[in-house]
């Protein structure tokens, strides 16, 4: 018979879980300042302490959840979800990571160019007790592969003689760009369409009938009608955020990048155009980790926008976020979850983000190249940038080339252009002792298409027929020497590295979609039942896009 006596429970002795140190408290005190801490800034705190101590060792992430008042599992689960951040608990005898991390890219475009053999050199090389090798999924430098980065330091074109003259010369600390300053900029008309919008010169009503009239789309891969999407923004009851999506981590993508580094405060414009208009309260900026050098040129420029008398009149505030190495942040979702300081977790729709976005507030998402071209489609007229579609398509965009061509790096090209015409019109023709195979057109997740269909145009809805689509538009060509299968293969590790794990699909989808490919016969069927499994059930367009290079291996291929 059970007893209904309740039964007391003893007190428990002593404090549960860690203890706070008191020296790890006054050292995350040190660096991440004094109160108020703001729970949404927990990732910009982490990079504040790995950038001191070289690690996110388990002392001060006790602290930290004790300054911020959170559950230590709340921090620690952050703190182990992004591939960037070393966590280190000393008290089960785990060394620190060495004081220089040597990162080497493994993605397709890099892989194409030696990256296995150049990682097996860089480890024989023995370059030091104080130097880590890591090999790493796609850093946005495809147009210079392979491509290595010592500390924050890309090299490209790497081999193992740059690597470690780059350590002999402590060259650790990515260079900034040489981009237009804020000066340059404005001597050139820059914010002039911000001050006739503020000045009702202008109205918001023209500015989004402009980008209506233009086909301006979304240029992150979905291909949203961006006029149409303030509309439906502003429509929303306020108080509105803005988040500008700079996660580029798509393999073959490193466009906005290369935007930042040469003419950055045109996206900053038309973002603070765009917040103007749809009547957002507040901008962040989500900019992947991998890009230190465009980071520090951002906190440099961003301080002197903030300091402009334009600026004080936008009434609002503007952030830069710091991405940690998460390619599921790209999502809009998982970049809201990151930017409130969480796992990049994304999350279930409806609601759409535009509803219940950023803080459960309706929020604007957009890509960096679709706010590059606020300004100019409204000087220059709608006309001028539909006019320089080819194939019946309208618009101009900026085209991340790499892989087997002459002249790779960011073409800014008609939309519907073809694969051949840009490979000899843009990219000055294919390599020498190479013939065209096949292409991503859309990166890693965009499928492959065999030579044969170079002459399909690339833009939004016209790849779609042939199991392919055009998404950031991240090109990557490959030779007659080179293998879909493998390249497909390397994709399919990628997705399988970069899963957040949060649906079954996507999580085992990609794992078990892996071994299959690399037996050395494929089995066809059961390959395909397993890719419609993961696109009728992932949660995120990871892995239900995931499956697009097996599959397009399938059916063009042979295998």
């Amino acid at each position: 018979m059970i007893s209904s006596q309740k039964k007391t429970r003893k007190p428990r002795s002593g404090q549960r879980g860690r203890a706070v140190e008191s020296s790890a408290r006054q050292d995350v005190v040190r660096i991440i300042g004094a109160e108020p801490y703001r729970r949404d800034l927990l990732i910009e705190y982490l990079h504040l302490l790995q950038d001191a101590f070289g690690a996110l060792f388990a002392p001060h992430l006790v602290a930290l959840a004790d300054v911020m008042r959170l559950a230590p599992v709340e921090v620690y689960e952050v703190a182990t979800f992004y591939h960037h951040f070393d966590v280190v608990d000393p008290a089960r005898g785990e060394p620190p990571p060495a004081p220089t991390t040597v990162r080497i890219c493994d993605s397709i475009t890099c892989a194409l160019f030696g990256a296995e053999l150049l990682i097996a050199d860089v480890k024989a090389a023995n370059l030091g007790a104080d130097v880590r090798i890591q090999r790493v999924p796609c850093v946005g430098r495809c147009d210079a592969a392979p491509v290595a980065v010592v500390g924050e330091n890309p090299i490209s074109g790497a081999t193992v003689v740059k690597i470690d003259a780059a350590l002999e010369r402590n060259e650790r600390t990515a260079l900034i760009p040489d981009a237009v300053g804020f000066d340059a900029y404005v001597s050139a008309g820059g914010y002039e369409l911000l001050l006739q919008l503020q000045t009702g010169r202008v109205s918001g009503e023209d500015i989004i009938a402009a980008l209506e009239a233009g086909g301006l789309r979304g240029f992150g891969g979905a291909g949203f009608n961006a006029g149409r999407k303030w509309r439906i923004v502003g429509a929303q009851p306020g108080p509105r955020n803005f988040c500008v999506n700079i996660d580029e981590g798509e393999p073959g993508t490193f466009k906005d990048r290369v935007i930042l580094e040469t003419d950055p405060h045109r996206m900053i414009e038309g973002a603070l155009i765009a917040a103007h208009i749809v009547g957002c309260a507040h901008i962040y900026l989500y900019l992947r980790d991998e890009y230190a050098g465009v980071r520090a040129l951002l906190i440099r420029e961003l301080a002197r926008v903030r300091q402009a008398p334009f600026f004080a009149k936008c009434g609002l505030a503007i952030e830069l976020r710091r991405g940690a190495g998460a390619y599921v942040c790209g999502e809009e979702s998982a970049m809201i979850e990151s930017i409130e300081g969480r796992r990049g977790l994304p999350r279930l729709r409806p609601p759409y983000v535009a509803e219940v976005g950023l803080f459960g507030r309706p929020t604007l998402v957009h890509n960096c190249e679709t706010l590059w071209w606020v300004r100019d489609i409204f000087q220059r007229g709608a006309a001028w940038f539909a006019a320089h579609g080819r194939n019946g398509r309208a618009g101009l965009r900026r085209f991340s080339v790499s892989g087997r061509v002459r002249e790779p790096g960011v073409k800014l090209a008609p939309a519907g252009i073809t694969v051949r015409e840009l490979i000899d019109e843009f990219c000055g023709g294919m390599l020498p002792g190479h013939e065209l195979y096949a292409y991503f057109p859309g990166g890693a997740s965009g499928g492959m298409l065999p030579a044969r269909l170079a002459d399909v145009p690339l833009d939004f809805d016209t790849l779609q027929p042939h199991g392919s689509f055009i998404g950031s538009a991240a090109v990557i060509v490959l030779g007659h020497h080179d293998s879909a299968r493998a390249a497909a293969l390397n994709a399919m590790r990628f997705f399988k590295h970069e899963s957040c794990g949060q649906c079954t699909p996507c999580r085992s989808g990609t794992a078990r979609a892996a071994e299959l490919m690399q037996q050395p016969t494929w089995d066809a069927p059961l390959m395909q039942d397993l890719s419609r499994v993961m696109i009728d059930a992932s949660i995120c367009g990871l892995g239900q896009a995931a499956p697009n290079p097996m599959l397009s291996v399938l059916k063009y291929f042979n295998q």
